[in-house]
């Protein structure tokens, strides 16, 4: 079974993957764990490792867009990485890394939850800006006439704006939770956590997206 690999390869235990579950309705979540990370965010349902995304809802169409920006950071990243892995391999200057512009590359673990955290905001934005522009032709025509029909539309938009604002409290909630436990941030650091197990001399991948 999927989950079952999912579980070997990340070390999750089964409740962390059923917070992913489509099926079943779990609040706002973001997880910091020995291997991964678990984010639970709008229609971001991921998992991620210090070299790769899982994404347990890929195929579905309203995070198509999110996918295709996942794909270009995560290249961009490698891009990155093997260039400035090059230069420290051929640079013969000693005090090449204390030059201030030289690249500083964020984990790959942070360069997919930035992806993530945007993605999840950005659709609360775009659903709260299609909210505003429907809402203001609604309450002019209301101002104008006031009618059933008028003030259904105007209690529907209502609705959802209180919808929309309670899920915006717990994305911000979630994410408050988060930068104020250093023990929850610390857990983040999976680049870091797997170069101290890794035996010396070896290197990990540089970052890939699974779906």
């Amino acid at each position: 079974m999927v989950s079952v690999f999912i579980m070997r390869r990340t070390d999750l235990p089964a409740r962390d993957l059923r917070i992913l579950d489509p099926l079943l309705s779990y609040p706002s979540t973001l997880l910091g764990r020995e291997r991964a990370i678990v984010i639970n965010l709008e229609r971001i349902k991921a998992i991620i490792t210090a070299h790769e995304v899982l994404l347990l809802n890929s195929r579905d169409p309203s995070v198509t867009p999110f996918v295709q920006e996942l794909q270009a950071r995560i290249l961009r990243h490698h891009q990155a990485f093997s260039s400035k892995h090059h230069d420290h391999h051929t640079d013969s200057d000693p005090d090449h890394d204390h030059v201030p512009d030289a690249i500083k590359i964020l984990p790959f673990e942070f360069v997919a939850l930035e992806a993530c955290l945007e993605a999840a905001c950005s659709v609360l934005e775009n659903e709260a800006k299609t909210l505003e522009q429907e809402a203001h032709p609604a309450l002019d025509k209301l101002t104008s006439k006031i009618s059933t029909l008028n003030l259904e539309r105007v209690r529907q938009i209502k609705s959802r704006l209180v919808a929309i604002t309670g899920r915006v409290q717990k994305v911000r909630d979630e994410l408050e939770h988060l930068l104020d436990d250093d023990d929850d941030m610390a857990e983040m650091y999976l680049t870091d956590k797997l170069a101290d197990r890794r035996p010396f001399g070896s290197f990990g991948a540089e970052g890939k997206m699974k779906s």
